[in-house]
């Protein structure tokens, strides 16, 4: 029975999902709650093809909104919500990588998902609800789409498994892990861990499993009851057969008999181009395609087959290069570069090669190649987060770049897009949970990624050499940490192979790129997507022993480059002094207005980051600076001590006794019967002038901070 409301009581908390109760004009529409957190979903399907395209055009916009956490931006200029946070963009590709690969991708109609957060309680992430909300509405919708699928976080706290644990149980957490499932398979992964081992991370694997099926089936009964038929629309801008006339139909199968004769010659040319003589780089294989493809046009044209036939005939060519790579591997377990399955690529690595850098590594793995540098800075450069979700500062960055020329191709440079953003933060996961405490290494850290170089797995590379510059910059990480990508070749009857360390062809159809970054000791990040409607948690195992036994492999070559961080920095990278002063003193070192702060910086040349606890960040290139800087604000913030004895000079002369300012900011009052040891003073002015330099010892200080001196007891 058709229900307005949908709900499971799941890991203590309410899912709610209420179909189409808004956003009418969409093919489909619903509200997803967990917790106080809530949601909307729509999907929508354009009727027209989109012409000239050779890809499945679907769009997952992730929308973070301010007034779902009751806040306004805190921009001065601009309230209205503008580029997406790097938070909304991650999110938006763990709902792609979740929801992609059950749709034909021979679709050419631009298909849209959009997911907008309404509420967010601060407890419940909305990542979780948004991934039911896209599976939501895209299996009650006319769309085609082979799902449900649905989202689960697991963690573990004190040797507990935890399920959907909130913002505060994730802190405590040993790690988290993030997995779409479709049916008992799983679809993508995100995790971040602190060098849990892979058996723990399996049965991590195993406990999400048994907590999902609870809503799935509550997706299923949602689409018996809500769903619509689904729509039949053409694949590759090709009509239905019952549209075509007869002269259209002969043509159409003229085309599929051709294709055919065409895959049995292309058959032939991988054979000889591709396995029977192993081709060692990219670029070799792309001229031996190419090369076959115009081979293949040739034979086209011999028969008399026109343009236009040809290239609806050629549309198969790529997916089965793709395919008949991966039965090879799965068949006679060759590779196209004459690798067995478990053999990493040729690693080469190199520290310092950019003297006047705080930290530089180049890292090669085959044909990808990865320079990364680092730099140094003060506190006050880390970076300020102003989200819907995360609010606040950042110490470590890790930015990746993938620049047209590391593959080859000619292209508008851009700012950073979602790839970007995504690898670069599946590196800086990896490397956080060495990475020393503030209280140890006060820097902010900024480490820069450019992929030089691009063939299989350049997100790994840079977790490498991320490691590699830490460590030639002086930073002391815990341990080196390495990645590496293990693939899969499977194919419709069940059979398969993991392959570790895939690259360009083997990342096809029927594939997998499961990334895992960690240390000789443990996982400290994965992130999975597949090709295929869903991997097996004995895939799953197998890719994490094989992940274990690549990783071990690269973590050997790094040392050799680089065993432990460097004793000293860089002499181009700044120092950081900390001091520590009373928290009522902070205003004396600021000064009204910034006026004090602000002359100690300009003329000394250092930058400094006060805390409210009264810890004080010196940062200076220049040794003669930190030193005058540090002195100027112990001078500033110096309390007087009773019974000690300083060099003062009198401020201000009155009746009954003078103002002698001990240091900066700091005055005391002799009172007249404490000036001379050997007579009465009744004339104030003839023992002291404003501007004198005396000796005044400290002889008390009362409740309010008023200091008492005297002149004759020293």
């Amino acid at each position: 029975m058709k229900k307005d409301k949908y709900t499971l009581d799941w890991a203590g908390k309410t899912l709610t999902i209420e179909p189409n109760v808004v956003a009418k004009q969409a093919n489909a529409s619903c509200i997803v709650s967990y917790g106080e957190t809530v949601i909307l979903a729509t999907a929508v399907i354009n009727k027209e093809l989109r012409e000239g395209t050779s890809f499945f055009p679907l769009m997952v916009d992730y929308e973070e909104k301010m007034y779902a956490a009751g806040r306004i931006k805190g921009s001065r200029f601009i309230k209205r919500e503008t580029r997406p946070t790097d938070e909304a963009i991650l999110t938006a590709r763990l709902i792609d990588r979740g929801i992609r690969p059950l749709f034909d991708e021979r679709i050419r109609n631009d298909i849209q998902v959009i997911i907008t957060v309404l509420q967010h309680d601060g407890e419940n992430d909305p990542d979780i609800p948004s991934i039911f909300g896209a599976a939501a509405v895209l299996h009650i919708s006319d769309i085609p789409w082979a799902g449900p699928i649905a989202g689960i976080r697991v963690g573990q706290i004190n040797g507990e498994w935890v399920l959907n644990p909130s913002y505060e149980a994730r802190e405590k957490s040993d790690f988290e892990l993030t997995i779409c499932f479709h049916d008992d398979k799983i679809i993508n992964i995100e995790a971040g861990a602190n060098e849990t081992d892979e058996k723990t991370m399996l049965e991590a694997f195993k406990f999400g499993q048994k907590h999902i099926k609870e809503p799935l089936k509550l997706l299923e009964q949602l689409r018996k009851e809500v769903g619509k038929e689904k729509m039949v629309i053409s694949v590759n801008g090709q009509e239905d057969d019952e549209e075509l006339d007869s002269n259209q139909k002969a043509s159409q199968k003229e085309i599929e008999a051709l294709t055919v004769e065409a895959k049995e010659f292309a058959a032939k040319g991988i054979d000889k181009y591709l396995f029977n003589v192993p081709v060692g780089t990219k670029r070799d294989r792309k001229e031996k395609v190419y090369a076959l493809k115009d081979e293949l046009v040739e034979m086209l044209k011999k028969k008399n087959v026109g343009k236009d036939k040809i290239k609806k005939i050629l549309t198969f060519f790529d997916d089965f290069i793709e395919t008949r790579v991966s039965e090879a591997i799965i068949k006679d377990k060759k590779r196209i570069d004459g690798r067995n399955i478990t053999d990493v690529r040729e690693i080469k690595s190199k520290v310092g090669f950019l003297s006047r850098l705080h930290g530089s590594a180049l890292f090669d793995r085959g044909e990808t190649e990865v320079m990364s540098i680092v730099t140094l800075g003060s506190p006050g450069d880390e970076q300020f987060l102003d989200g819907m979700e995360l609010t606040g500062k950042k110490r470590f960055m890790h930015h990746y770049n993938f620049p047209p020329y590391s593959v080859g191709e000619a292209k508008p440079m851009r700012g950073a897009g979602r790839r970007e953003v995504g690898h670069g933060s599946l590196a800086e996961k990896a490397i956080m949970p060495v990475l020393p405490s503030k209280e140890d290494f006060p820097y902010t850290i900024r480490v820069v990624s450019e992929v030089l170089s691009s063939n299989g797995s350049s997100s790994m590379a840079s977790t490498c050499g991320c490691s590699l510059s830490l460590m030639d910059a002086g930073v002391p990480i815990k341990k080196a940490v390495a990645g590496v990508a293990i693939g899969l070749a499977s194919d419709d009857k069940g059979n398969y192979r993991v392959i570790t360390d895939i690259q360009d062809l083997e990342d096809g159809k029927g594939g997998m790129d499961f990334k895992v970054t960690g240390t000789d000791e443990g996982i400290t990040a994965i992130q999975m997507d597949t090709k295929t409607t869903g991997v097996s948690l004995e895939i799953i195992e197998e890719s994490l022993k094989q992940g274990k036994d690549a990783r071990i492999e690269i973590l050997k070559v790094m040392n050799e480059a680089i065993a432990k961080p460097r004793e000293e920095m860089s002499p181009y990278a700044p120092r950081i002094e900390t001091i520590k002063i009373s928290p009522d003193k902070i205003r004396d070192v600021i000064g009204p207005g910034g006026k004090m702060i602000n002359e100690i910086i300009d003329k000394t040349g250092v930058a400094i980051d006060i805390e409210d606890d009264g810890t004080v960040f010196v940062t200076s290139i220049s040794a003669d600076g930190m030193k005058e800087a540090i002195q100027w604000i112990k001078d500033l913030t110096q309390e007087a001590k009773v019974g000690k004895t300083y060099d003062g000079k009198v401020v201000r002369i009155m009746d009954f006794g003078a103002f002698v300012e001990i240091f900066p900011n700091q005055d005391g009052m002799v009172h007249v019967s404490e000036i001379s040891k050997t007579e009465r003073v009744n004339d104030i002015n003839k023992y002291l002038k404003v501007g004198q330099e005396v000796k005044v010892k400290v002889l008390k200080i009362d409740d309010t901070g008023r200091v008492s001196l005297s002149m004759k007891q020293v």
